[in-house]
């Protein structure tokens, strides 16, 4: 393990909530007692909150809901898009472009040594195998008898916060994710460790992601100090163990700058995308689709909203879904955004700043 680069990245700047509480003096899974030090990394405020230990203790009594979803033991890129064929009438009225040109989208950028054109088919073939391998279990939540789905939504919530706060790449987050799932379908946790894995994987992927991860002390400062050093890092040693070292995975984030290639997208419909793919973070429900589904479906619904046909032929070719393929996607995305956005707000106050264009204003589609 290396622990030994310094960084570049602190917990200053403009002051975020989350559970309404300063995320920088949040206790997420336990209060500490030595809350009421001083700290040189962000101005502390008077009052400790336990909002998010409060929200975590009423979603422990809450029944967890039960996934219909079965193993995926044979799973190919198909197997959880099906068509609605109750809707079929609603879905004729949809703006598919089916026939016409089909662009080269890395034409332009041959030239473009950074842009690898000679292998960005082979990675993104690579990819799709690779979503299918490293899926977790649809319904993973049932083995973890101490906590449930909308403990996960409170935990992506914060780490969306604490993610902004350190300003770190888009793709850091959906690695951090990704490797919370994966930990938690392989090994039972309590809900007072909940938050130190969310904050372990969190490094990792800073690690793997970023020139600068946070340091140390930033992350044991943002955990209220309910954890100290010496619990991450070995948090951090126990989820790569667990992991067998395996981090390198294809995130819907990938398949979504791709696609946005192929959609020759303006900066309005990158943005909403942008959006709409970060909120199905929020969802224990959306496991159940592959990471180039869901970056399809925030696709479509952009497209869809800026009035543009959600559906071209070049998006059909690299994106390899067929517009009524995705459309239930699309309508499940728009339905656990509508419900998880609105309970566990960060990402939506995320993309309400001018910086993200103010899209989660957006009036998103309702005839999907």
């Amino acid at each position: 393990m290396m622990h030994t680069q310094t960084s570049q990245s602190t917990a200053n700047g403009v002051t975020r909530r989350a559970f309404g509480v300063d995320l920088s003096n949040s206790t997420f899974g336990r209060n500490n007692g030595n809350a009421g030090k001083n700290q040189s990394v962000v101005q502390k405020h008077k009052n400790v909150v336990p909002s998010s230990s409060s929200n975590l203790r009423r979603s422990e009594n809450e029944s967890k809901q039960p996934v219909a979803v079965s193993r995926r033991q044979q799973l190919t890129r198909t197997d959880s898009i099906k068509i609605d064929t109750k809707n079929a009438s609603v879905m004729h009225t949809m703006s598919y472009q089916r026939t016409g040109p089909v662009d080269d989208i890395d034409d332009t950028d041959k030239n473009d040594l950074l842009a690898v054109t000679d292998y960005v088919q082979d990675m993104y073939e690579w990819f799709r195998e690779r979503e299918l391998v490293t899926a977790v279990q649809s319904n993973f939540m049932e083995k973890q008898p101490h906590i449930n789905e909308k403990m996960r939504s409170i935990l992506i919530d914060w780490l969306a916060d604490v993610h902004l706060k350190f300003k770190l790449v888009p793709e850091t987050l959906f690695l951090t994710v990704n490797l919370i799932d994966r930990y938690l379908e392989r090994k039972v946790t309590s809900r007072n460790n909940l938050q130190l894995v969310g904050v372990s994987a969190l490094l990792i992927a800073s690690k793997y992601e970023e020139i600068y991860f946070p340091e140390m002390r930033d992350l044991v400062y943002v955990c209220d100090r309910a954890y100290t050093k010496e619990h991450i890092i070995a948090m951090e040693q126990e989820i790569l163990e667990t992991l067998e070292y395996k981090i390198t995975v294809p995130s819907a984030h990938a398949f979504l700058v791709r696609y946005l290639k192929a959609a020759h997208a303006d900066k309005k419909i990158v943005q909403i995308s942008s959006y709409i793919l970060d909120s199905t973070l929020l969802s224990y429900g959306l496991r159940k689709y592959l990471p180039s589904q869901l970056a399809a479906a925030a696709v479509f619904i952009a497209r869809t909203c800026v009035g543009r046909h959600s559906w071209s032929p070049t998006l059909l070719k690299y994106a390899e879904y067929s517009g009524e393929e995705i459309v239930p996607v699309a309508r499940a995305v728009l339905l656990e955004k509508e419900r998880t956005t609105k309970d566990w707000p960060a990402i939506n106050e995320k993309h309400a700043s001018r910086r993200f264009g103010g899209v989660s204003k957006t009036v998103m589609p309702t005839d999907i």
